[in-house]
């Protein structure tokens, strides 16, 4: 038996199937090492039941899992293990094969016991602004009064600590609490914020590569993927960044969510760039908020430069560092400014990472398919890293003291509003240091530019009339 399954092995030891399968819903072949003749034990004295991973009784496969069921989303083939024709599910594949003749458990026996905390210590000694406040009060109350509330906050505005009280009183009243993001670094960040501050609450954090094992715990960090595995599970959802890709129109994952909460759950919506659905529902006053246009240390957002740089794909091609660029990254090092640059493709990361070694060996890249990206950004953070070239997996969720920012090729269409929204908010979040440079490479403007430029603006604008009434 190998470290991994020991570990696992050991982690299981101390569930009972009951505090295992609730509120979830896994393959069987995830309930190992359970012993199949207690799996079907349970089956037959009707404590868990049982659906196929595949529903072809109307004619047309559905998944049962994620609830996929378009037709161009499935695949076939002979199953070796049912004999038969055998559709599978790539909608979800990722987590693991669900096809026809999968069996996909649930506990529908009694649920398990939550034990309510007596006391859930908030451990913080921070003061919230007169606008953290307010949305912080606000918030609470909406828990209480059981409806969903958006925290529409600039970048920097300290939304994570803006929900400490809300999330401690749903701790207090015994609730089953997620805390999800469709980013694994947001999750990451969150997970890494908030477990010292609720240090006595057991809480797990779960992603693709998580070394955490599941237990029946009251708080969980999570990727909005792993909410497939769960069913009726959550009363209350903390969603940070909602408006971010891959959850921004993702049927599959709003399902994900719908199916993951129990009857009549909450959700807690927090960003800075809400999409144009969750805008107007808050415009029209049918969903319930506060707009935060300030950071927490009262600094205005900082605004972007645009710089022309020609045609730096060419260069970079070549085996050349874009000049501009150059003397950004040359700046930086000379400051001791840490720098993230942001680009478009993972190619262009690794090319370009590779070429500014030749400026100083530090400097490293990171983009979601490297294997060593976790550890590379816990480096950058370290400040082991000086400068980091990065797509835009880095864009939010992120707090660097004295960041500065460079996009290239902020004319790529990947960079809508959103994103350079966003990633100029990784600049200036530290009280210490609210100030830094921020600058989009470009080869001609773009109305995203524009626009961006424009949302920062128009937040610092009502910020300074915030001030003055």
């Amino acid at each position: 038996m190998s470290h991994d399954e020991k570990r696992k092995a050991a982690s299981f030891s101390n569930l009972s199937l009951q505090t295992f399968l609730w509120g979830r819903k896994l393959l069987i072949e995830e309930c190992h090492p359970f012993p199949i003749k207690e799996i079907r034990k349970r089956i037959s004295q009707n404590l868990i039941s049982v659906e196929p991973g595949i529903d072809i009784s109307k004619g047309i496969p559905v998944c049962n899992r994620c609830g996929n069921s378009d037709p161009e989303r499935f695949g076939a083939y002979s199953c070796a293990r049912c004999q038969h024709h055998c559709h599978y599910c790539r909608a979800c594949l990722l987590m693991g094969v669900v096809k026809t003749c999968s069996e996909l458990l649930t506990w529908s026996g009694p649920p398990p016991r939550l034990p309510k905390p007596e006391t859930v210590i908030i451990h913080w000694d921070g003061t919230l602004s007169p606008l953290q406040r307010r949305a912080s009060d606000a918030l609470k109350a909406a828990l209480l009064g059981g409806r969903d509330f958006l925290i529409w906050a600039v970048t920097g505005a300290g939304k994570t600590e803006i929900f400490y009280e809300t999330l401690g009183e749903a701790l207090r009243q015994g609730l089953r609490v997620g805390i999800v993001s469709p980013r694994v670094d947001v999750v990451l960040e969150l997970s890494a914020r908030m477990k010292p501050v609720f240090a006595d609450v057991p809480a797990i954090t779960l992603y693709g590569d998580s070394p955490d094992t599941y237990a029946d715990v009251p708080l969980i960090f999570s990727t909005i993927h792993q909410l497939l595995r769960f069913h009726q599970h959550f009363d209350v959802f903390f969603i940070d960044e909602v408006d971010a890709f891959p959850f921004h129109h993702n049927p599959l994952l709003e399902k994900a969510l719908h199916r993951a909460g129990k009857p009549g759950y909450l959700r807690f919506y927090l960003t800075a760039t809400p999409d144009e659905r969750l805008k107007k529902l808050f415009l029209t006053k049918k969903l319930d908020g506060i707009k935060i246009p300030r950071r927490f240390h009262g600094h205005p957002l900082p605004e972007p430069r645009f710089q022309w740089i020609g045609a730096w794909q060419k260069r970079v091609a070549c085996g050349r560092i874009p000049v501009p660029l150059k003397r950004w990254v040359e700046r930086r090092l000379a400051l001791g400014h840490p720098g993230f640059v942001f680009v478009p493709t993972i190619e262009v990361a690794e090319r370009l990472g590779h070429l500014l070694k030749t400026v100083d060996p530090a400097i490293d890249y990171a983009h979601s398919e490297d294997p060593r990206r976790h550890e590379k950004v816990a480096a950058f953070r370290k400040g082991n890293l000086p400068i980091l070239v990065t797509t835009t997996i880095l864009e939010r969720g992120v707090t660097i003291p004295k960041l500065d920012v460079a996009v290239l090729g902020a004319d790529e269409a990947i960079f809508d509003e959103r994103a350079l929204v966003q990633i100029g908010g990784r600049v200036g979040r530290s009280a210490d240091h609210p100030d830094g440079d921020l600058v989009f490479f470009h080869q001609g403007l773009t109305v995203a530019m524009l626009k961006a430029l424009r949302h920062i603006r128009a937040m610092n604008r009502e910020a300074k009339d915030i001030e003055k009434s």
